[in-house]
């Protein structure tokens, strides 16, 4: 497979070095192994594998439904085309920090994210959300922390506390899951700069920022993250709906139409496609079942 230069562990190990730059890390999300190379072809500096998508995805709500086998096959898939770092939405833990760790570092995986939530989990833009103590989830952290085998995997810890509890006590949630090992915190559902700012002021770590349409959060620029001083930021959703836009228009003009003729400069071509998944890569001498070329494809 002509897919990656870069084994599991040498992109953790670069990915570490890259959050010690200055330089605010992006990682739109990837619905699919495609998606990721088309993510690194234009020059980003990682991937986010989102459970709302997982979940989206298999036509489920994100409310914990999906299961940890599902989500590490999918996540090992898109990981494994690209040499960017992949990070992984790991819900509640499924059940099992210790398991879950091992899952992901097997599958190649850069990183994960824990939330703070009960196991049925809400969306972290949806309202009415159940939070497990703080010191239940500094028990996770720690378990996490100590089950993990390369020590450049990075465990993120998430907490959706802003909406449940305020933000004085997402702060102090924040300081103890700091405390207990985690390497970078994810403050959900932040509401605007103050909000952000006031979480960058308590924290001695890397921060990572969502910034997910149609949410809580106000949706800000490169620069302005930059300038709070966060480390990394995701837009989770941002590719599949997108993609699930263009998908439905496309389909709806199909229906009434009766034809997809007006809708073909909406799509990719078969050249870009054929491009994008690399097929010259494959080409064998003077074996011509395998001479693939891009050129004569519109």
């Amino acid at each position: 497979m002509h897919f990656t230069q870069k084994n599991a562990l040498e992109k953790r190990s670069d990915f570490r070095k890259s959050l010690n730059s200055k330089k605010l890390l992006r990682f739109p999300g990837a619905y699919n192994p495609l998606c990721a190379k088309l993510i690194a072809e234009i020059g980003f500096d990682g991937v986010y594998i989102s459970g709302g998508v997982m979940s989206n995805d298999l036509g489920l709500p994100d409310i914990g439904l999906t299961t940890l086998n599902q989500v590490s096959y999918r996540s090992g898939q898109i990981s494994r085309v690209t040499d960017l770092p992949t990070i992984v939405d790991a819900d509640t833990g499924f059940n099992d920090c210790a398991k879950t760790i091992s899952v992901f570092e097997e599958k190649g995986l850069a990183g994960f994210h824990l939330e703070d939530q009960i196991a049925e989990k809400r969306c972290g833009h949806l309202d009415n959300k159940e939070l497990i103590s703080k010191e239940d989830m500094v028990k996770k952290i720690k378990i996490s922390v100590n089950s993990r085998k390369d020590k450049n995997f990075l465990i993120i810890v998430r907490t959706d506390a802003n909406t449940v509890e305020g933000l004085e006590k997402t702060l102090d949630r924040i300081k103890a899951y700091e405390d207990a090992g985690a390497d970078m915190i994810f403050p959900e559902a932040m509401k605007d700069e103050n909000q952000f700012e006031k979480v960058r002021n308590i924290t001695k770590g890397f921060l990572l920022a969502n910034m997910t349409e149609f949410g809580k959060s106000k949706l800000l620029n490169k620069k302005q993250l930059e300038n709070l001083g966060y480390n990394l930021v995701i837009y989770p959703v941002t590719t599949q709906r997108l993609a699930m836009q263009g998908v439905e228009v496309g389909l709806r003009a199909i229906f009434k139409d009766g034809h997809q003729n007006n809708i073909i400069d909406k799509m990719q071509t078969r050249k870009r496609l054929y491009e994008l998944v690399e097929y010259e890569k494959y080409n064998t001498p003077d074996k011509n079942i395998t001479d693939f070329s891009t050129e004569g494809h519109e």
